[in-house]
């Protein structure tokens, strides 16, 4: 039985001349089509993830397939019961997604590393002399990576550029093979390491997300969840045997995967926690924020 929602994952680096305009329209495009998700623009291009039900997605597919601006977008789509998401937010901003480069910026239009379609990135993780770079935050890492891959610890896409010209000794003279959650942070993240010095760049089409959903390579030789920006927050990725969960709770250590925030809103920090040590803890990210928390609240009595 089909599922009478979908949540659509997507990007186009494309340029778009005036990006407050162009959001005013398509906050009435979603608006109409009663869509709800996270969507930023800018100059360089549109980055997004929605959801709504099949035939409105399927509309807002063809709106957007239809437009110079977007034609050419790679969906990944994904079946659901109902909404992802709890309202719809368009923002403008500087960037699709924030390296930060400053004068040094550039659209990956002009420069960006090859891609791999699933089956050649399976392949070229196997050879020798290849370092694999995850080039998402901390927080999603912890969740799922590819195995034996450089996990920078870093908590924010622009920290990269930094981590990469402390940490060169470990990727000169490497074959390097990047990936992101849906491949939009990659086009920059790959085209900056070329800018860098480093010739032998690859990154994963279409990201994790299409790597899991390859029916080729079925998610091998990735470990736990990929972490998603929606209600979901993590899905399935390896389905072959050697699927499996690495994440552990911050309490007990035992296999976790569920992501909370810290109840104390002032830290409201997100931290894996099983369903056990939530009840038995308070769904705090530590004592500390318990303890603060407690003693706020016994001050308003």
């Amino acid at each position: 039985m089909n599922s009478p929602y979908e949540v659509l994952l997507y990007y186009k680096y494309s340029r778009i001349a005036d990006p407050e305009t162009y959001a005013a329209e398509h906050r009435d495009l979603c608006r109409r089509l009663a869509l709800k998700g996270r969507i930023l623009i800018a100059r360089e291009g549109i980055n997004g993830t929605v959801s709504g039900t099949v035939g409105n997605c399927a509309e807002y597919r063809r709106v957007l397939d239809a437009d110079p601006v977007t034609a050419g977008i790679a969906w990944k789509i994904d079946q659901e019961e109902g909404h992802v998401f709890p309202k719809m937010s368009i923002k403008v901003r500087e960037e699709v997604v924030t390296l930060d480069l400053g004068e040094e910026d550039f659209t990956p239009e002009d420069l960006t590393a090859t891609h791999l379609k699933p089956e050649e990135w399976r392949k070229a993780m196997k050879e020798e002399d290849v370092v694999i770079l995850d080039a998402r935050n901390d927080y999603e890492w912890e969740i799922g990576r590819f195995a034996g891959a450089i996990l920078p610890d870093v908590p924010s896409f622009r920290d990269l550029p930094k981590w990469v010209r402390d940490h060169r000794a470990e990727l000169e003279g490497k074959k390097i093979l990047t990936y992101c959650t849906g491949g939009i942070r990659c086009e920059k993240f790959s085209g900056f390491l070329l800018k860098e010095g480093f010739n032998d760049v690859f990154q994963l089409d279409g990201g994790i997300v299409t790597y899991g959903k390859d029916e080729a390579v079925r998610g091998e030789g990735y470990e736990g969840e990929c972490y998603v920006f929606d209600e979901r927050l993590s899905v399935p990725v390896n389905r072959t045997d050697g699927a499996k969960v690495i994440s552990k709770c911050a309490y007990c250590g035992g296999e976790s995967i569920r992501y909370r925030n810290c109840r104390w809103m002032p830290c409201n920090a997100q931290f894996l926690c099983c369903e056990k040590c939530e009840t038995g803890k308070g769904r705090y990210c530590g004592p500390l924020c318990k303890e603060v928390d407690i003693m706020s609240r016994a001050a308003h009595y």
